[in-house]
């Protein structure tokens, strides 16, 4: 029977279904309720509580996309399953709010039936001789694991269930890192079990990125209607935050996110690579949370005093944002976004030419020349001359006057006229 459950692996590459993007919904809410619980606990007792529920939503998530990327969610045993989960996921978002207060143990319970369920249900549909079988023993070995410390952190109050439900996120985010080693079950081998379809893999995460960044518009404008004045200042501080929303999905959009999915096809370890996106965007997508409050704050109060408080919130958000940018187009690139000594057109020259053989050897076309956000875009690696001489043209024109970004915008309009971009 499990062989019917599983994706075809043909080589084009699969999709995310409309099962899937439904099931996501629910994590629209969940990131919602994240948001707005953050805004009301602006301590650092409230940050830490907010970092370790965004960290159980994300788990949820990530262990569920795993599923499906073995899984077909168009088959009817899968479907079910994800609209169970869906269920559970509505009434753990739903006490999200009041997580550390009297509906604790509620939360908990739900979020543990998530975890243990899904695995105990695909452990169930495999059959006994099925590669992933071990795979998925040891993966509900360390969920029930955890299990234990999500409810009795629910039992518990104050820091003694924040400390609880700490070790409960380790031992799941954790667990994956050394192959969710068991004693008698032995460890997986990313290798050879976690065989995944990295372009499937890759669009889940960019997907749950727009989830993020339409809570930062949809924060924006719930915001802006509730204010009685429409203040120039207001009205000003609503242009920033929407602009601020647009700038984090050109940063992470527009220069890797179509490399990712090449980037995991053509690992080696395809199934190791894919863990560490996750690892990646879980960072990520909490900072564009946290900007999200930044929006409110900055929306609800645009000419008042700035506290300590909401100038960290200003600052952390974006800055997160950034690093775990950076660090995503390591995985994807092998390299850090730097600019070189000489400028970023030196820093694009050295990345094209530093790219791994992979990204030359016939399988990847789409080579990246890049120095972060200020670098140049994307190009062939047989149009280096062809680079070279707009680089060279750009700086005549420019004078030297422009500001990298300037810059990399001039580059972008050229680079749409080149019949290799234009396809």
């Amino acid at each position: 029977m499990s062989q019917t459950l599983l994706r075809v692996r043909d080589g084009r590459g699969a999709s995310v279904s409309f099962s899937e993007l439904l099931f996501d919904l629910i994590y629209v809410f969940a990131v919602t309720q994240l948001s707005h619980y953050l805004l009301h606990h602006l301590t650092l007792t409230g940050a830490l509580e907010t970092l370790l529920l965004w960290f159980a939503v994300w788990l949820a998530w990530q262990y569920t996309a795993w599923v499906t990327n073995w899984f077909n969610p168009d088959t009817r045993p899968i479907r079910i399953l994800l609209f169970a989960i869906m269920l559970l996921g509505l009434f753990a978002a739903s006490a999200l709010p009041q997580a550390f207060g009297e509906r604790g143990l509620i939360f908990a319970l739900f979020y543990v039936a998530i975890q243990v369920g899904r695995s105990w249900v695909v452990l169930n549909l495999l059959e006994a001789n099925h590669p992933l079988k071990q795979n998925f023993r040891r993966i509900l070995g360390w969920l029930c694991i955890s299990a234990i410390f999500w409810i009795l952190g629910g039992l518990a109050q104050g820091n003694s269930r924040l400390l609880l439900w700490a070790l409960a996120v380790l031992c799941e985010y954790v667990s994956p890192m050394f192959g969710f080693r068991l004693p008698v079950l032995g460890r997986s081998d990313s290798s050879s079990e976690w065989t995944i379809e990295g372009h499937h893999l890759a669009e889940r995460c960019q997907l749950f990125v727009i989830v993020a960044l339409g809570e930062t518009i949809l924060i924006t404008g719930s915001t802006l209607s509730e204010m009685e004045t429409w203040t120039a200042p207001v009205l000003i501080a609503s242009l920033v935050a929407f602009i601020g929303s647009l700038a984090m999905w050109w940063v992470y959009f527009d220069t890797s996110s179509k490399a990712g999915s090449h980037a995991i096809s053509q690992a080696e370890n395809p199934g190791q690579l894919g863990a560490n996106f996750h690892y990646v965007h879980v960072v990520l997508v909490g900072a564009i949370i946290v900007c999200a409050v930044a929006n409110e704050l900055v929306i609800a109060h645009p000419d008042g005093p700035i506290g300590n408080v909401t100038a960290a919130v200003l600052l952390l958000g974006p800055a997160i944002y950034l690093l775990a940018n950076a660090l995503y187009k390591r995985l994807v690139y092998r390299r850090f976004p730097i600019i070189a000594p000489g400028g970023p057109d030196r820093a694009g020259r050295a990345d094209a030419d530093s790219l791994p053989d992979r990204f030359a050897d016939g399988k990847r076309t789409d080579h990246a020349d890049y120095g972060g956000g200020c670098g140049v875009g994307k190009h062939l690696a047989g149009q280096n001359a062809a680079a070279t001489e707009r680089r060279g043209n750009i700086r005549r024109w420019t004078g030297g006057t422009l500001c990298p970004l300037s810059r990399q915008l001039f580059q972008r309009l050229r680079q749409f006229q080149h019949p290799q971009f234009a396809q």
